[in-house]
């Protein structure tokens, strides 16, 4: 995907033209006057390799149109007239393209039919150099003769195989640039589609409206039953009306992005920011009050909210005065609020050790105790969220940094002694009240934070005890089981056996309290090492499972199945579902 740029009437669209045989205007009007008042879009294949353009307008008062076709797209062709040579819109649309970080594309220096382009090919160098696009390869072409096209469509070719390779599996956030109705149709919206795939019949998010569905789908002119990106794509959509979508809305997957009108940036480009002025991002343009919080850092307040992630990138622009003030990195979606003195300065020396990159480790630090789901919505890639989730504490929701965690292993042992203190009569402080007084959001996370000679049992945190602390014919008899229980981990010794070998349920509870047995139900006794583990053998069934299926895998009887089963509902470890069966959670 390319997208156009430079001054008015310098002969993009008729480069496009040239290049595709395709007509990129689409309206009469623009075909009369000769220039581009809205995107067009034009495509051609070369080699096997599809290219396909989006040409923006060049006229001055049409630079937001401009920008919300180049925000989505990866690389540009920068069109320079070699008989016009560089002008204000040149300067503009080059201004825009270093804000946002452009760095792949191709200097095409038109007409070279009507002048000589080596003077012009040596301003653009010039003017080029010390931005994103500095190191453009040039060609020289002229649309009406067709000298050097051919050399184009081959510095085109190597633009695109040279592209970075998109994200298919990556969460859509399609900015719409265009939406349309057509008849028998409905409503159907156009854009470019830079990471993740689309298919037809999926469940999309429109921010402000809610849950849209994919109805059909279009790319390069023909319909198509997914779209993957990059990809130029026409989305018909079942739920929401022509006025209830345009330019600068998105289509996003359900859950995965952050709708935010507060942001933390980094800004670049050594202009002094006034108060207010214009953010562009994707294909949307939002007016910004401006805080600067010290060096290179500033907070946006958006007019309405848009869904950004970590490591966007945008630019900041002020519309008056035709001036893009710079290009920014998102740092923060959802930053916290600034409420004391020096506050602002404070979070500026936070921010200057982050990069903008998204880092999940990082992120967690930083925020002390964060929502998995939160993670991701903020932009975190679900490789590195779950590759934390595996080396810190945490629960199936909740993820706590290890700085946050050391501090709360530290405090819980002098909150159990203090709730003994106070309440005398009690055994341990409750888990509710654990997790009260160590301020986390979670009672789950209390009992992965207990470490001894703490333990948890019977909902509350107590002083561990080992199983050495037991009588010598207790002892004896919790090592038979285990004994039995070593061979066929899930097949729980029967109460006549449990009795034979004097356990009763003042020993049993005793074993269950030093943690020597696991008490699953109602005379139904495992080593806790087996009950740890006993999701395992349950990977290997197709999900969900029924409780039989479960039972074969365990090796074992109903009487252990539907408790064992029971428990591991209780610890969200699986999700009982309407006819009994299960799936895993985390599987």
């Amino acid at each position: 995907m390319i997208a156009t740029a430079g001054h008015v009437d310098h002969g993009k669209s008729t480069l496009v033209r040239a290049l595709t045989g395709m007509e990129p205007d689409r309206y009469a009007e623009e075909r009369r006057r000769g220039l581009t008042l809205d995107l067009g879009f034009a495509w051609t294949t070369i080699e096997d390799e599809v290219l396909a353009f989006v040409d923006v307008p060049g006229h001055e008062r049409f630079v937001t149109t401009m920008l919300a076709g180049v925000g989505p797209v990866p690389a540009v062709l920068f069109v320079v007239a070699a008989d016009g040579g560089w002008m204000p819109q040149s300067q503009e649309h080059l201004d825009a393209l270093d804000a946002l970080g452009v760095r792949h594309g191709l200097l095409a220096v038109t007409r070279c039919d009507l002048a000589d382009p080596t003077s012009t090919v040596t301003l653009a160098r010039e003017r080029l150099a010390g931005t994103s696009l500095a190191h453009l390869p040039h060609v020289a072409v002229s649309a009406a003769t067709g000298q050097g096209l051919e050399a184009l469509r081959g510095a085109l070719l190597n633009l695109v195989q040279s592209l970075p390779a998109p994200d298919f599996d990556a969460p859509v956030r399609l900015w719409v640039d265009r939406s349309f109705s057509i008849t028998g149709a409905g409503t159907v919206v156009t854009g470019t589609l830079s990471a993740g795939t689309v298919r037809r019949g999926d469940r999309l998010w429109l921010p402000g409206h809610g849950e849209v569905t994919v109805r059909g789908l279009q790319s390069l002119g023909g319909d198509v039953s997914e779209a993957a990106a990059t990809a130029r794509v026409a989305v018909n959509l079942r739920g929401v009306t022509r006025e209830q979508v345009g330019r600068g809305d998105a289509l996003l997957t359900p859950g995965r992005h952050l709708e935010t009108t507060l942001v933390d940036v980094r800004v670049r480009g050594g202009l002094e920011l006034p108060a207010e002025c214009l953010l562009h991002l994707g294909s949307a343009g939002v007016s910004v009050r401006v805080r600067p919080l010290g060096g290179d850092v500033v907070r946006l307040r958006l007019a309405s909210a848009l869904p950004l992630r970590v490591g966007d990138v945008g630019l900041l622009r002020d519309p008056g005065r035709h001036l893009v003030l710079g290009g920014l990195t998102v740092l923060d979606v959802d930053p916290p609020a600034l409420r004391r003195r020096g506050a602002a300065g404070q979070r500026a020396d936070v921010l200057a050790r982050v990069s903008g990159d998204p880092d999940a480790a990082g992120e967690l630090d930083r925020r002390g105790v964060v929502r998995r789901e939160h993670l991701l919505a903020l932009g975190m890639p679900p490789r590195q969220v779950e590759a934390l989730a595996a080396r810190v504490v945490g629960d199936r929701e909740w993820l706590l940094s290890p700085a946050r965690a050391e501090a709360a292993r530290r405090a819980l042992p002098g909150e159990v002694e203090r709730w003994t203190r106070e309440n005398p009569l009690e055994e341990g402080l409750p888990v509710e009240a654990a997790r009260q007084r160590l301020r986390l959001p979670s009672a789950r996370l209390v009992a992965a934070l207990v470490q001894p000679p703490l333990a948890v049992r019977d909902g509350r945190v107590v002083p561990a005890r080992r199983a050495d602390d037991l009588p010598g014919h207790v002892r004896a008899g919790v090592d038979a089981v285990l004994a039995d229980l070593a061979a066929a981990p899930y097949a729980a010794p029967e109460a006549h056996r449990l009795r034979d070998l004097g356990l009763g349920p003042r020993e049993l509870a005793a074993a269950v309290r030093t943690g020597a047995l696991a008490r699953v139900g109602e005379a139904v006794y495992l080593a806790p090492a087996a009950v740890a583990a006993a999701t395992e053998p349950l990977r290997t069934l197709p999900q969900p499972f029924t409780p039989a299926q479960a039972r074969q895998a365990w090796g074992t009887s109903r009487r252990v199945a539907i408790p064992l089963l029971q428990h591991l509902d209780a610890q969200g470890l699986t999700r009982r579902l309407p006819d009994d069966s299960r799936h895993l959670l985390h599987p």
